[in-house]
């Protein structure tokens, strides 16, 4: 028995048997690598995830947080200009505060103004061109009858006389009391940013050393550069198309040409949307007031403004740096009014600008990241 099982063996063919492979080995190959990319690209959707959860559940500290950034930036160089000439920090902190309620005062009693003076006028017009349209809409076939106006009425008297629409006014004043709280809060980090902006910057980079803290040292300069440079140059290029509207409408003679024009100006700090935007508000004011021939004069007036701010106001204005592409543009509101509303739209465009500038600073005062930079074609040889 034994002499045949080692005959057996021995005829048998010799298997070679395949070195064993360690686990991590599985991950050097293509499909391991995809699937290493996968899993990073996963957590990087997760930490984002995360973050757009944190600043929407935290909206009343992150906006005011934001916007006092932006601002104190804006506001960078008259601070400097004040502390080279030795006032001091806490007076010119005081004094670009001080400027800052005067101007929204002005401006806030300016629309007052011209709305109380103006609103009786309008009122008388919109009733009579009110009146006008449905008297015009009722010579078509879809227009509701006499019963359906009567039920639709007695909907909305229903609506407002309904403990839905308490609910919603209790909701109301929260809104309210958070916005209060918000801008309260708004004017104390402003205040800190203004006074200790780069001993607070300085003291955040205390553990980086070498090259880290030279980054981090042109990631904070080029952030409030170009948080500086967008809120001057649209303020400027929302100040000439403001002033560009309202002379217009002066000259048609449309009612509220004032308030409007402000609307404008603030609407201006939205790209694309916010001129069009302004443009309807202002042709259906128009409308209203003195008819579809005045309205279309309106649409035209918002169209010369809107294209010289475009081809001519912008390019100088804001300069190369603040340049992105369109589609960049839309993305970038697109996500900002699904995190943050109005106020994600209007600082959707400045984030995204000082990211990329950040980016374009990445390695060295004009070096952009490694992944970030233009390719050098080579010549091809005739």
């Amino acid at each position: 028995m034994g002499l045949f099982s080692r005959r057996a063996r021995d005829i048998a063919p010799t298997v070679e048997s395949k070195p064993l492979r360690k686990p991590w080995a599985l991950w050097a190959d293509g499909f391991g690598t995809l699937a290493t990319r996968a899993i990073q690209i996963i957590v990087v959707v997760l930490v984002l995830a995360g973050i757009i959860f944190l600043i929407q559940y935290l909206t009343l500290v992150t906006i005011p947080l934001v916007l006092g950034l932006i601002l104190a930036s804006a506001l960078s160089p008259v601070m400097g200009w004040m502390r080279r000439r030795g006032v001091p920090s806490i007076v010119a902190t005081l004094a670009a505060l001080l400027g800052i309620v005067a101007v929204l005062g002005g401006v806030g009693w300016l629309v007052v103004w011209a709305v109380r003076n103006q609103w009786d006028d309008l009122y008388e017009q919109a009733q009579e061109g009110l009146t006008a349209v449905v008297d015009w809409a009722q010579h078509l076939p879809f227009f509701p009858t006499g019963d359906q106006i009567d039920d639709i009425i007695d909907q909305v008297t229903g609506f407002l006389t309904s403990s839905q629409f308490g609910s919603g006014a209790l909701a109301g004043v929260g809104v309210v009391a958070n916005f209060v709280a918000g801008f309260v809060l708004l004017v104390v980090i402003l205040f800190f940013f203004l006074k200790d902006g780069p001993q607070m910057w300085e003291f955040l980079l205390r553990p980086f050393r070498g090259e880290s803290y030279e980054r981090g040292r042109r990631i904070g300069n080029k952030t409030v550069s170009v948080f500086g440079s967008y809120v001057r140059g649209t303020a400027a290029v929302a100040f000439v198309d403001a002033a560009g509207i309202l002379i217009g409408l002066l000259i048609l003679q449309v009612p509220l040409a004032i308030p409007l024009a402000v609307i404008v100006f603030l609407l201006a700090f939205i790209p694309i949307v916010g001129a069009t935007l302004a443009g309807i508000l202002a042709a259906l004011v128009a409308l209203v007031a003195n008819g579809w021939v005045n309205a279309l004069f309106v649409v035209g007036i918002v169209i010369l403004v809107n294209q010289l701010e475009g081809n001519f106001l912008q390019p100088v204005l804001m300069g190369r740096s603040m340049k992105l592409h369109a589609f960049v543009i839309l993305v970038a509101l697109t996500v900002g009014t699904a995190v943050g509303g109005i106020v994600g739209a209007i600082l959707a465009v400045p984030i995204t600008a000082a990211v990329w500038g950040v980016i374009q600073v990445w390695d060295g005062p004009d070096l952009p990241a490694r992944w970030a930079r233009p390719k050098v074609r080579e010549k091809q040889l005739s």
